[in-house]
């Protein structure tokens, strides 16, 4: 959508963002915004909602039934009943044509649902295109892929046959973060369908719409009871999800606290888990670097999805030789962005996702600036009075700041990023692994053995050589140290939502 409303004064464009807003949400709102549970769209146990909330006006978008442990009860069972009843029955054919037929809904409705994602998490308009884009990839890769998960034999010697067998767990849970919504929900569901599970699914409590609307939209596709959405809040549903002593297999997205919470629940019931967690990526920009390549990779490194990515490149490491010439161009591209209504075509950074997201932003920055550095640019929200009510914060460079600072040692999951001037490459690859995290990194250089040689040094799950951000279904993601345990997003994935059984057959 692309709407020129420059011309107006500032509490007109703010009437005209929720004029657009209503009338999105009039149009592209799921039917349902309830629990659904064995096939069946129900109210929650307690008869409890929560609201969801457009980040961009401040205004309620639906009121969602709100589970809790007792839903998940349900779900859970419901679970189980598809499996031993339907969907252990089901042939590799069966499983590849559901997956397909799910892809095919979203991508008949990929404008409503981008749409939509935008309303309920304030990204970008052709963000969350690109997003969508990729929740249609990633189900038909994991569709594919159902028919090209095999054991194998183990060679011994004449006395026996030994084979090995993947086998589905049964039920799996999932609990999916507010930033990528539905894409996060496909590299989960992708996975664990192919393997042949059933699902209970939590969604996060502020971005729970696309989720049901895919529902809505597939529901006809899925057997009854295999897919299965508990919507609520984290105490109330993510936790009795997290130690349900029948969910056999546990996938989480989120925070590294979090996270570490989620396993302790799961090791009460001896559960598989699966974590993707928080990072504080590091980019590396070596001396030859093409200079506007490079600027526009750091632009999406840090600015993609407003900094609310787990893998953003939040710490910029520049080579004394080019770090002037780099940071004022970097400067200049970061505020030539357009901070605006995320329905707009022209929107480069949309809103945080809620209030508080803002809040805890913006302490990291005070932070950094009590701590006496130095901002590039950025350091505040718009001084936008049509953007007042929604939850923005402008593009931030935050340079002269003591690596051991809070704010460049946790993950602030906004769009700031420090900077780092480097001469010495092992003093700089320190630097870059002196972190808790090691989910992502980047590296721009146009030396083809200095990039290998820095993604061989760095510590983290995956490496981006003169690009960023680049999530093609079949590439492993996940990460090193306190970024997480296991790899979504491909073959390697379905490993994780399947148990070996090994098969000694004595020939004597």
């Amino acid at each position: 959508m692309s709407v020129d409303d420059t011309s107006q004064s500032p509490s007109e464009r703010k009437s005209t963002i929720k004029q657009r807003h209503e009338q999105a949400a009039n149009e592209v709102l799921p039917d349902h915004r309830s629990l659904y549970i064995g096939g069946n769209w129900a109210e929650s146990a307690s008869g409890e909602t929560f609201e969801t909330v457009d980040p961009t006006t401040g205004e309620t978008l639906a009121s969602v039934e709100a589970g809790n442990a007792e839903d998940i009860d349900r779900a859970v069972d419901a679970a189980w009943t598809a499996y031993e009843e339907t969907y252990s029955d089901f042939s590799t054919a069966d499983i590849q044509a559901m997956l397909e037929s799910m892809a095919d809904a979203v991508e008949d409705k990929k404008e409503e649902f981008a749409r939509l994602e935008s309303l309920d998490n304030g990204k970008p308009i052709t963000e969350a295109r690109i997003d969508i884009g990729l929740v249609v990839d990633h189900l038909r890769y994991f569709a594919g892929i159902a028919r090209a998960h095999e054991g194998q034999t183990i060679n011994t010697d004449d006395s026996r046959h030994v084979q090995t067998i993947q086998e589905p767990y049964g039920v799996v849970g999932q609990i999916i973060p507010w930033n990528f919504p539905l894409l996060m929900s496909a590299w989960k569901l992708g996975p664990a369908l192919s393997a042949g599970n059933c699902v209970v699914l939590k969604p996060a409590e502020e971005t729970p719409l696309s989720i049901l609307k895919l529902l809505e939209e597939a529901g006809d596709a899925i057997p009854d009871g295999v897919v299965n959405v508990v919507t609520g809040f984290g105490p109330d549903a993510g936790e009795p999800l997290s130690n349900h002593s029948d969910i056999r297999k546990l996938a989480f997205t989120g925070s590294t606290e979090v996270g570490s919470e989620v396993m302790k629940s799961a090791a009460d019931s001896i559960t598989d888990i699966t974590l993707e967690l928080g990072g504080k990526s590091p980019l590396v920009v070596f001396p030859d670097a093409d200079m506007e390549q490079a600027v526009q990779t750091t632009i999406t490194a840090i600015f993609f999805n407003t900094g609310e990515c787990c893998c953003a490149g939040s710490r910029l490491f520049v080579h004394e030789d080019i770090k002037e010439e780099f940071l004022d161009e970097l400067a200049a591209a970061a505020d030539d962005l357009t901070v605006d209504d995320p329905l707009l075509d022209s929107t480069d950074l949309g809103p945080k996702v809620t209030a508080e997201q803002v809040e805890r932003t913006m302490s990291y920055i005070e932070e950094a600036e009590s701590e006496g550095a130095a901002f590039v640019t950025g350091g505040s929200q718009p001084d936008d009075e049509a953007l007042s009510d929604g939850c923005f914060v402008a593009p931030t460079l935050i340079d002269d700041i003591d690596h051991d600072s809070k704010a460049v040692q946790e993950e602030i999951f906004g769009p700031v990023q420090e900077v780092f001037e480097w001469s010495d490459y092992d003093e700089m690859i320190e630097l870059a692994n002196d972190v808790d995290y090691g989910l992502a990194a980047g590296v721009i250089t146009e030396d083809l053995t200095a990039a290998h040689q820095c993604a061989k040094d760095i510590e983290a799950g995956n490496i981006w050589v003169n690009t960023y951000n680049d999530f093609p279904a079949g590439q492993p993601f996940g990460g090193y140290k306190q970024s997480g345990i296991g790899r979504e997003t491909a073959q390697e994935a379905i490993d994780h939502y399947t148990q070996t059984k090994t098969v000694n057959i004595s020939l004597d």
